[in-house]
């Protein structure tokens, strides 16, 4: 058993998120590295003291750079904002450090082509948080498509939708303010990410994307509210998406339909324990969707719970990254998703705004 000293870039809502995660990664997987909260990074040095004091590190900074520069800080998690990422990225690679990415990988596309070029030049394992795809139904829905349980896929229809703004009398805060912080900058990439995972590469898409209310009290809306994209898959697969934070009675809205010749798929986030299957097979009178419990058969569910249909939480899906980073670092092999996969979420997002912007069909290819 090896302790790895981690350092995390910002202690807010994602940063104490992982800070929980690599605190309980090495009992929940009993992981072969096991963390050690070496450093935390904050706007000012009073709340990065109180990360410190909150979360167990042993120091804190109002210096990234002082964070990836530390010999004992040998891994490192950016979790601040997406202006940040790239900078840090290629410091920690410099180094030859590992790192870890929140999504969006980079503010824009040229960032996150960057930090691939770093991460590649580098040679070090790296990785990006897309957290909901690593949830124990999601994984196993992967496992049913790529084993032909539902036959040839034909058709995918994903969202990701939130009513965290559908009160037009919300007021502006940060989240209203610049792209990326939009819908298609915060939630757009976990579904594209879901189906790329699930389907596979996206080659050509038409989108629209709108800010329903423009104006807010305290100022000016300058981001998407909502989007909407039909896209082809590499495969021929039909497929549509869409995209929300103004859908009212949505808290978690991380769902999707799969269908195929032989079968079909679905599954909504705010019921993550359950999978819904159909089998064409059998006799027509019996045949509908069976709910499938997650339970100890299912990837990554036994480490926290032996008894079928428990469930798991959202915080158990950042357990599941900290533990794909650290079997990652101590196998030397980046493992999915990586740099590479966070940047081609990018381009789809990149070419889904031009689309809009034209009200033309994009090839993914050309950005």
């Amino acid at each position: 058993m090896t302790e790895i000293g981690i350092g995390i870039i910002g202690g807010g809502y994602m940063g104490k998120a992982h800070a929980v995660a690599m605190a309980a990664v090495g009992a929940v997987f009993n992981t072969a590295l096991r963390p050690r909260l070496e450093m935390v990074c904050a706007s000012s040095a009073e709340t990065a003291e109180k990360y410190r004091q909150n979360f167990g590190f042993a120091r804190g900074t109002d210096d990234w750079n002082r964070l990836v520069n530390d010999p004992k800080v040998e891994a490192v998690i950016i979790a601040s904002p997406q202006t940040t990422h790239r900078a840090a990225a290629e410091a920690a690679f410099a180094l030859g450090k590992p790192v870890f990415c929140e999504k969006p990988l980079g503010a824009t596309l040229e960032d996150s082509r960057a930090m691939v070029a770093a991460a590649q030049a580098s040679g070090c394992v790296n990785m990006v948080g897309f957290n909901y795809i690593r949830t124990p139904a999601s994984q196993y829905a992967r496992q049913l498509i790529a084993s032909g349980e539902i036959g040839e896929v034909t058709w995918f229809r994903g969202e990701h939708t939130e009513d965290f703004l559908a009160d037009p009398q919300s007021p502006a805060t940060w989240r209203t303010t610049g792209m990326g912080n939009g819908t298609m900058g915060d939630l757009a990439p976990h579904m594209i990410n879901g189906a790329l995972a699930l389907i596979g590469p996206i080659t050509r898409l038409i989108a629209e994307v709108e800010t329903v209310h423009s104006e807010r009290p305290g100022g000016t809306v300058t981001n998407d509210d909502q989007a909407q994209m039909m896209c082809r898959f590499e495969s021929g697969v039909m497929g549509q998406m869409f995209f929300s934070r103004v859908a009212t009675g949505r808290k978690m809205g991380y769902a999707y339909e799969i269908t195929g010749t032989k079968g079909a798929i679905r599954f909504d986030q705010e019921d993550q324990n359950a999978l819904w299957l159909y089998r064409m097979d059998g006799p027509d009178a019996t045949r509908g969707f069976t709910k499938i419990l997650t339970g100890p058969a299912h990837p990554d569910y036994e480490p926290f719970c032996q008894g079928p249909g428990h469930g798991t939480g959202y915080q158990d899906q950042i357990i599941i990254e900290a533990k794909d980073f650290l079997t990652a670092i101590d196998q030397g092999k980046s493992i999915w998703p990586t740099f590479q996969d966070g940047m081609e979420v990018n381009q789809i997002i990149a070419a889904a705004l031009a689309s809009s912007e034209t009200k033309s069909w994009q090839d993914v290819a050309d950005f």
